[in-house]
């Protein structure tokens, strides 16, 4: 089972479909939206079961969210472990990828998470601060071995500038700010990272694969 269909690999089913369903009504609806009561419901199930397998919604949700989180790293690694395509291509699929992910998430829900659910919200914004260098670390290196991204940016410091700008960009101050949703702030954000560091002939390659 993918990563993306539940938070982790889960061995026990009825744990595997509470998370499916919960992970459901969570990116759809957000968080206010997620109720114990209304996921029994759903799954046709007591709350007792359900509190058997999570002791609370909060711990559900953590899994959840952070899974998330795992999913896009474990994505990246993938692609960019995929030597049938092209750097260029490579990157237009991750941005698409990231883009597609946000989209199907709530824009209401990194808002609800901040204010009623402040720890867990906190935990997310470590874990991205973790993974981004990881994620675009590579993304620049393997650009620059591929002569798409210009040999004079310093990889450490290019990653560095992405964390600290994409942790501004994706709080949910700057998305009202913005009157922008999640996806499209993310979007934005990284053709203007792009556009930064590929040289004219990457910029090209991503252009054309971005219009295909």
């Amino acid at each position: 089972m993918a990563a993306s269909d539940v938070s982790t690999a889960v061995s026990d089913p009825i744990r595997e479909r509470i998370l499916v369903a919960a992970r459901k009504q969570l990116f759809a609806h957000g968080y206010r939206a997620l109720s114990m009561d209304g996921l029994a419901a759903e799954l046709g199930m007591s709350k007792k079961t359900l509190y058997v397998h999570f002791a609370g919604k909060d711990l559900m949700v953590e899994e959840i969210v952070l899974g998330f989180a795992e999913d896009v790293k474990a994505t990246a690694t993938e692609l960019f472990s995929d030597r049938s395509l092209d750097y260029a291509a490579k990157l237009v699929r991750f941005a698409e990828s990231m883009t597609g992910r946000f989209t199907r998430v709530s824009p209401t829900l990194f808002r609800e998470l901040q204010r009623y659910a402040p720890t867990i919200y906190q935990h997310i914004e470590e874990v991205r601060f973790k993974n981004i260098p990881i994620v675009f670390g590579r993304i620049i290196e393997e650009g620059q071995r591929a002569g798409m991204v210009r040999d004079g940016v310093d990889p450490k410091f290019a990653t560095e500038f992405w964390r600290f700008a994409i942790q501004g960009l994706m709080h949910p101050d700057t998305g009202d700010r913005l009157g922008m949703r999640p996806d499209q702030v993310f979007g934005q954000a990284l053709n203007l990272f792009c556009g930064g560091l590929l040289t004219s002939a990457g910029m090209t390659d991503y252009e054309k694969h971005s219009r295909a």
